[in-house]
C-alpha cells in the first residue's frame, strides 16, 4: 500500500530534521519527505497539527512469551507496543524456558513477524538456563537473531565466569548487556534509606550497583567487550558511569521510565504498584538520573516493561511480583521529562529513537542506517502523535495484557503529555486511534 501523511510536524533528531511537510510511503520504505505530489497514493493520513516523528526503540520490554501466558501474550504486548507508537523493541532472555536455544529465538522472531504489529529483537541468554555457569552458544543464538547476551536480573556470582564470557563477546564482537547488582548485595525489596526503615522493609543498598560496576569496569578494561548497562537506578551509579566514558571504556546505559520519575517516598503506605526492580531509590538518585539522561551519560529510556497479574500484586509488598506495564507510557513520560528538563521535544525523542539505535549499532543489520530515523530510502516506521493531547492513565483501557503501572491516574493524580494517533510498522499501519 502507497500511504501519504500530510501536513504534519517531521521531526528526526538523528538528522536534525524539525520541519513542515509530507511522508510518502511505498513497499514498506520512505520514498520521498517535504512537498508531495502527485504521489497516487492509496491513503492519506492528515496529520495536520501533529507530529511524525520515527518509531520509537525500547530497549527493555518483556512479553512473557513462551512460559508466562497469563501474564502476557505476545498479541497483547506487541499490540500495547504498536499502541506506545513502538515499532522496535529488545526484549530480554528470562522467558520459560530460556532463551538459550536457537530454535526458542526463531520461533519468537517467526511468531512477532506474523503478527506484524512491532519488530523484535532478542537478547539471548549468556550463560545457560541463566545459571551462571556454562556459557551459552553464542555464535548460534546470533545467527537465530539476537541482538547480544544477557543474563537479565540474574547476576552472576563467580567473577571468572563473566570474565570469560566478556573475553569471548570482545573476541566475536557481542555486546554483552548487565543490570549493575552485587549478587549478594541485592536480595532486598526496596532502596536502603529512611523509608524502606520506617516500613520495615529489606533494602537494597547503592553498593549493590557501585561494586558492581567496579567489577564490570575492570573486565571490561581486561577484555575490551562492549558493554550495555541496563537501568541504573543511583547517583552514584551515575557518576561512575560518565567517569568510566570520559575513560574511553565501550560502554553505553539506560534508564526507566519509573527510576526517571519516581523516588522510594511513592511506595506510600507498600503501594505493591512501586514493587519495581531496580528500586525506586531517593529524589537525589532521581535527580542524577534525569541530569545523567540529559546530558548524554545515559544514552537510552526504555519503558521496563514487565506485564503482571492482579493476584500477583494483591499480595504484602515484599511478597509482590516486580514490575509494571510501560510500552503504552514511554513516549509521554519521555516528553514529561523533557518538560521537567527544560528540554526540547527533539531531545526527547532522541532518547526514545535516534539513541537506543546506537547503541544497538551493527546488530542491527541493513536496520541501523534507518530504524530510528526518518530518512529517504529508509524503513517506514513511524510514530504520529498529538503532542498537545494529554490524557489520564487508566489500566484498564490499556492495550497490555499487564494492567498495573505506578503512574495510574487514580494512585498518582496526574495526567501524562501526548497521545499516539497512528503507528506504522514497515509502511504497514500497526495502530490507529477511534
Amino acid at each position: 500500500m502507497k500511504i501519504l501523511i500530510k501536513n504534519g510536524r517531521l521531526i528526526d533528531p538523528a538528522s536534525n530534521l524539525d520541519r513542515v511537510g509530507d511522508v510518502a510511503i511505498a513497499n514498506g520504505r520512505i520514498v520521498h519527505l517535504g512537498d508531495v505530489s502527485d504521489f497516487g497514493a492509496d491513503r492519506t493520513i492528515d496529520a495536520a497539527g501533529l507530529i511524525v516523528a520515527p518509531g520509537l526503540v525500547d530497549l527493555c520490554a518483556r512479553l512473557r512469551e513462551p512460559g508466562h501466558e497469563h501474564e502476557g501474550l505476545l498479541e497483547s504486548e506487541l499490540a500495547a507496543a504498536a499502541a506506545g507508537g513502538v515499532t522496535s523493541l529488545v526484549c530480554p532472555p528470562d522467558t520459560d524456558p530460556v532463551l538459550d536455544e536457537p530454535g526458542l529465538v526463531e520461533m519468537l522472531k517467526f511468531r512477532a513477524r506474523k503478527l506484524s504489529r512491532c519488530r523484535l529483537f532478542p537478547l539471548g541468554a549468556l550463560t545457560r538456563q541463566l545459571d551462571g555457569a556454562a556459557l551459552t552458544e553464542m555464535a548460534e543464538l546470533t545467527e537465530a537473531g539476537c541482538i547480544g547476551f544477557s543474563q537479565a536480573e540474574v547476576a552472576i556470582k563467580d567473577t571468572q565466569v563473566l570474565h570469560r564470557a566478556l573475553q569471548y563477546a570482545a573476541t566475536y564482537g557481542y555486546t554483552v548487556w548487565l543490570r549493575p547488582q552485587d549478587a549478594w548485595l541485592g536480595g532486598g525489596v526496596a532502596a536502603s534509606g529512611s523509608v524502606a526503615t520506617r516500613l520495615g522493609l529489606s533494602g537494597v543498598p547503592v553498593s549493590a550497583e557501585t561494586v558492581a560496576l567496579h567489577t564490570i569496569f575492570e573486565l571490561v578494561r581486561a577484555t575490551g567487550a562492549r558493554v550495555h548497562l541496563c537501568r541504573l537506578s543511583s547517583a552514584a551509579g551515575v557518576a561512575l558511569v560518565r567517569a568510566a566514558k570520559q575513560e574511553g571504556l565501550p560502554l553505553t546505559a539506560d534508564v526507566s521510565i519509573n527510576s526517571l520519575h519516581l523516588s522510594d517516598v511513592d511506595i506510600g503506605y507498600f503501594d505493591s504498584a512501586m514493587r519495581l526492580t531496580p528500586p525506586l531509590r531517593q529524589g537525589r538518585d532521581r535527580d542524577a538520573l534525569r541530569a545523567g539522561l540529559a546530558d548524554g551519560t545515559l544514552d537510552a529510556l526504555v519503558s521496563d516493561h514487565m506485564p503482571v497479574t492482579t493476584d500477583e500484586k494483591a499480595v504484602p509488598f515484599a511478597e509482590a511480583t516486580p514490575g509494571a506495564t510501560g510500552l503504552e507510557l514511554l513516549l509521554s513520560l519521555a516528553l514529561r521529562w523533557a518538560q521537567d528538563s527544560g528540554l526540547p521535544l527533539a531531545r526527547a525523542l532522541a532518547v526514545v529513537t535516534a539513541e537506543p539505535v546506537r547503541v544497538l549499532g551493527s546488530a542491527l543489520g541493513s536496520l541501523s542506517a534507518s530504524a530510528g530515523r526518518l530518512v529517504e530510502g529508509g524503513v517506514a516506521d513511524v510514530c504520529v502523535f498529538d503532542a498537545g493531547a494529554s490524557w489520564a492513565v487508566t489500566p484498564d483501557k490499556l492495550a497490555s495484557q499487564g494492567k498495573h503501572t505506578p503512574f495510574a491516574y487514580a494512585s498518582s493524580g496526574f495526567e501524562l503529555p501526548a497521545r499516539v494517533r497512528c503507528t506504522l510498522v514497515a509502511g504497514h499501519v500497526a495502530y490507529e486511534a477511534q
